[in-house]
């Protein structure tokens, strides 16, 4: 009889624990999460296995992914730079966080069920699916790897350096290793369900923190209606006594609107309802970091109750993030509405402003000493979740989407040791850009990494589209157009940082095109989208279209049939199937059996380097399955379900539409 023994491929290197820190950081709320972490890692099941260990054994429940795609997303960019956009211009930024409601409405309800439905577990594994090829899959891989470099691991470690600097004053090359260090060894022991399990912890600790610091800025100054007066009229001496030539430290006249001018707004409300759409669909619909949460539930009920969850959480970055922002502004106007180069240089090191120490200055200042250790929890433990997940995420796309297709026939351990080694090279890489983000405009840090975003996503975004709606979309026409697309949107990129803005009265001459000047990056993104779109769909309509045997399973018209696609092996890599069969040449088939005899002359050293070998890669020698052909099918099946309970379905139906409904109400009330 043929035993097959299944060796599943799709996996993200995953951590545990979370808050080892030394000295002054050795807080019980962080040594709690850290060993909380452990405890999971440890004494969880499913961690010697690879659907354990890379999807959670595939058996979370609602609670704690819609806690971990919150905790992913919420990180030290969110404390410095979305609480220092809404001290410098007000509330408009808030819808950064309000769109998301609708994209992971989406993201249950129209995505999921077309990943699940194919049986893929990483994205560009469905694109290699969708539209075969192998160039498509590598580019979008290769991408991924470049935005986590640039906007994701960089953004993370460079606002978790400005929060340590004010905190503790430790040297930022000093906070930056050690951020990195612990989050590596976190990063590179474990698995998704630790991922998930320290996630939900730190929801809890970063809800309470920021919760706290709400309600105490808000009695200090006075109420949400003494706010809005107040935060008017928060303007830094300079700026008092020479408005003229400080009109920038002036807070904008829409601050307490939601959508502004299409044209002077520094969030246009075109590009706020458009541009911000594509990067939107991008973020919550189709990366790796969140997708990879909802793929783990134990079915598509609680994959679409953790990401209303998620959604649901997502409400309150306006009292969390925007309200405390603009609090600081008034109660700290001096520091953090700073207009003169020389004062700011003084205040934060940085001539072009101070709004990205708002929240710092509050966590400092505000709370008293318990509560600011809590907060400091806090914030640690959304900055390391937020660069696990963004690390598991890259060293899962380069192990399964790279690595994989030039070592078809890599071993489970050496898959696991790729994906180790990648987690390394992503920290050292993110050090050695340090220095380059030291240089860039960090008052403009929340822009610059939304900027960074309009110029390679939006096509991206197309790609996803087209492939899942529009069956006739070509592998060529995806390809070539987003070749057409990244060269436009990189001029733009370059262009937008070799001329850079003056700082604020510095009384020098904007430099800058009007390409640049008079097009904002919101609105770019728009016309980058449009552009891909039209190449794509040209291309596609001159180039052979995809057979529909082809297509099953893979769009959102085919999602429910019945019969699996006719891919290549090329094509389909979901599985690597090894089959024992015993007696057979021992060079092409492998014993099942070992021989006892064998393992009697192996010394104990051996079998100690043999423990410790497996203890590093993270195998499990007892955790390995061996399936019959019909149990491998019967995996499948339960893998790829779309079956819902049809009480549950319309009690999360009615939930999807109150959310969106509330969501509506609150943008326009704030309009």
């Amino acid at each position: 009889m043929r035993n097959v023994q299944i060796e599943t491929r799709n996996f993200t290197v995953s951590y545990y624990g979370r808050k080892l820190i030394l000295g002054r950081l050795y807080h019980p709320w962080c040594l709690f999460l850290h060993c909380s972490g452990c405890w999971v890692s440890t004494f969880r099941p499913n961690k010697g296995n690879a659907k354990g260990y890379f999807l959670a054994g595939k058996d979370m429940h609602w609670i704690p992914i819609g806690a971990s795609i919150y905790a992913s997303n919420i990180g030290a960019p969110m404390f410095i730079g979305l609480a220092g956009t809404a001290a410098g211009s007000g509330i408009a930024v808030t819808i950064y966080e309000w769109h998301a409601v609708f994209f992971l409405i989406l993201l249950g309800w129209v995505f999921l069920p077309v990943y699940v439905a194919c049986g893929a577990y990483t994205i560009p594994e469905w694109v290699k699916k969708r539209f075969g090829g192998r160039r498509l899959r590598m580019y979008v891989s290769f991408l991924a790897l470049l935005g986590y470099i640039l906007f994701n691991v960089s953004g993370e470690i460079y606002t978790g350096a400005i929060f340590l600097q004010q905190m503790l004053e430790w040297n930022i090359y000093l906070c930056v290793s050690i951020i990195l260090g612990i989050t590596a060894l976190y990063t590179t022991v474990g698995g998704l369900a630790s991922v998930i399990y320290t996630d939900t912890l730190q929801t809890v600790v970063l809800i309470i923190g920021a919760t706290i610091l709400f309600f105490m800025s808000i009695i200090e100054v006075g109420g949400y209606e003494a706010m809005e007066t107040k935060f008017m009229n928060a303007i830094s001496n300079e700026t008092r006594y020479n408005r003229s030539h400080y009109s920038c430290g002036v807070p904008p006249a829409d601050s307490l609107h939601i959508f502004r001018d299409a044209v002077t707004g520094d969030i246009p409300w075109p590009g706020a309802l458009l541009g911000l759409s594509t990067l939107g669909l991008y973020t919550w619909d189709q990366d790796q970091i969140i997708v990879q949460r909802t793929l783990s539930a134990r079915n598509m009920v609680h994959a679409k109750a953790g990401a209303l969850l998620g959604a649901a959480l997502k409400l309150t970055g306006f009292l969390m993030f925007v309200i405390p922002g603009m609090n600081s502004r008034i109660l700290y106007t001096e520091e953090v509405a700073c207009s003169d180069p020389d004062k700011c240089m003084a205040f934060c090191n940085n001539k072009s402003g101070c709004t990205n120490i708002a929240y710092p200055l509050m966590v400092l200042r505000l709370l008293p000493k318990g509560l600011r250790g809590l907060m400091l929890a806090a914030l640690l433990a959304a900055l390391m979740s937020s660069l696990t997940s963004i690390l598991n995420s890259a060293s899962s796309i380069m192990t399964l989407d790279i690595w994989h297709q030039f070592r078809k026939k890599a071993s489970q351990s050496e898959l696991m040791i790729v994906g180790r080694v990648t987690v390394l090279v992503l920290i050292a890489l993110s050090i050695l850009w340090l220095p380059i983000l030291q240089q860039t405009q960090g008052g403009r840090f929340w822009f610059y990494m939304q900027s960074v975003k309009s110029y390679l996503i939006p096509p991206l975004c197309m790609m996803f589209l087209l492939g899942l709606f529009w069956k006739r979309t070509t592998e060529q026409g995806v390809f070539w157009g987003l070749m057409l697309s990244i060269v436009v949107g990189f001029v733009r990129m370059v262009l937008d940082f070799t001329f850079l803005a003056p700082a604020c009265g510095s009384n020098e001459v904007d430099p800058r095109p009007e390409i640049i000047s008079k097009v904002d990056f919101l609105h770019f993104a728009t016309l980058l989208a449009l552009f891909s779109t039209i190449a794509m769909v040209v291309i596609s309509l001159f180039t052979q279209p995809r057979p529909e045997k082809k297509l099953h399973r893979l769009t959102w018209w085919t999602k429910d049939d019945e019969e699996e696609p006719e891919l290549t092996d090329d094509e389909d890599e979901e599985v690597h199937i090894s089959v024992h069969v015993k007696g057979e040449d021992s060079k092409t088939m492998q014993i099942q059996e070992s021989d006892p005899a064998a393992e009697n002359e192996e010394g104990g050293f051996q079998r100690l380097k043999t423990k410790c070998r497996n203890w590093v890669c993270g195998i499990d020698e007892d955790a390995k399955q061996n399936m019959t052909a019909q149990e491998l099918q019967a995996l499948r099946r339960k893998m790829t379900s779309l079956e819902e309970d049809s009480k549950l379905k319309t009690i999360l139906n009615a939930s999807a539409i109150s959310i969106s409904l509330v969501t509506v109400f609150l943008l326009g009330y704030f309009h």
